[in-house]
């Protein structure tokens, strides 16, 4: 019995060994190489470019008081619309001292003027009623009352402009009321009230009170760069996709591209700007992030075949045609002359027809 087991162990580990020399063996064996094939098909290419950017309104505005004071009123909100001469808030004048002093001043000697010409009016009228003096003298002492009297008008009205920022007499054009200068959408409203502002003058640009900009005209403004903007023409179509909204895409057209680059990251990059072409039914938000595809070049109903079974050495390339088949599969390297590339397929113009079969890369199996 112990013969036999051991007979048998001794024919197990023939096997193993027997087995495992067959497998190495074959492992060493070098393995067929197989390639993939294409049949080159007539097809459109295009090259493009993607470019990020954000979509903006053209004009955006900002309004701003045409006097220093504290907000008392706001009568419009972010997201409002506005119409040009609209009131948006309303300053409460808080007046200069020297100014106030002066206007004061003003007033009270225009005041002693106009009771002294009215003093000499009234002796010289009666004078002229009973013919004492003659009519030339009387119109002038006629016209310097009433030159006193539009000074002292002209003295109040200031007064009250410096003290209050708006008088009788130009009511209607307060500077005290903020008004918008363009029609649109209110986009933001970066005071409060109670809120100090103040004018835009030589030294200083002003409080913003809002900005307004039109929402019907955008445009997309994206950077591309130098390898590229060489081919960009003014005029050229793009393809918007927003981030935001990822369901739609806008057509647009490019309408400015900078003469200057600016230097991005170690690239020199250059500004673009294009014209968006928005639904009525579509709503944009100043700010929204976007590309823009652009085509570069395109060639309609060429042969093509995939770039991975080109050749390239040096400035001509080639590919390998298929001839035969199975045992008897032979490859023909053939020169071809190439044309515009999409990055996965390219123009063949010449060394092959549609009826050739063109070897690939190699099928790499996997392990």
């Amino acid at each position: 019995m112990k013969k036999y087991f051991k007979f048998i162990i001794a024919l197990l580990v023939a096997l193993v060994f027997i087995g495992t020399f067959v497998f190495l063996w074959r492992k060493s064996q070098p393995q067929p190489v197989a390639y993939e094939e294409f049949t080159p098909k007539v097809m459109d290419i295009s090259k493009t470019t993607v470019v990020t950017g954000k979509i903006e309104p053209r004009n955006e505005v900002n309004v701003k008081p045409q006097i220093s004071g504290i907000i008392t009123q706001l009568y419009k909100e972010a997201g409002d619309r506005v119409q040009a001469g609209e009131v948006i808030a309303k300053v409460k004048v808080i007046p200069d001292m020297q100014q106030l002093s002066s206007a004061e001043a003003r007033v009270r000697l225009a005041n002693v003027n106009a009771n002294q010409s009215k003093t000499d009016y009234e002796r010289e009228k009666t004078l002229f009623d009973k013919g004492y003096v003659s009519a030339d003298e009387f119109d002038k002492i006629k016209l310097a009352y009433s030159q006193a009297k539009e000074e002292l008008a002209a003295a109040n009205d200031n007064l009250q402009v410096v003290r209050d920022g708006v008088s009788k007499s130009n009511a209607n054009a307060s500077s005290t009321l903020v008004r918008s200068t363009v029609s649109g959408l209110v986009l933001d409203v970066p005071v409060k009230v109670g809120n100090s502002v103040i004018l835009s003058n030589t030294f200083n640009d002003g409080t913003t009170i809002a900005s307004v900009a039109n929402m019907n005209d955008l445009i997309f403004r994206g950077n591309i760069d130098e390898t590229e903007v060489g081919r960009l023409v003014t005029g050229m179509p793009m393809q918007i996709t927003i981030g935001a909204l990822q369901d739609l895409s806008f057509e647009a057209s490019l309408e400015y591209v900078s003469p200057k680059a600016v230097e991005s990251n170690g690239a020199n990059q250059f500004e673009i700007k294009a014209a968006v072409h928005v639904g009525a039914t579509a709503h944009v938000r100043s700010g929204y992030s976007a590309n823009a595809e652009i085509e570069l070049a395109s060639a309609k109903h060429v042969l093509a075949i995939p770039e991975s079974a080109i050749e390239f050495s040096g400035n001509e390339t080639f590919v390998y045609v298929i001839k035969g088949a199975g045992e008897n599969k032979s490859y023909e390297r053939r020169k071809v002359t190439t044309g515009l590339s999409d990055g996965l397929n390219i123009e063949v113009k010449s060394g092959i027809t549609a009826k050739d079969l063109v070897r690939g890369p190699k099928i790499v199996k996997e392990e």
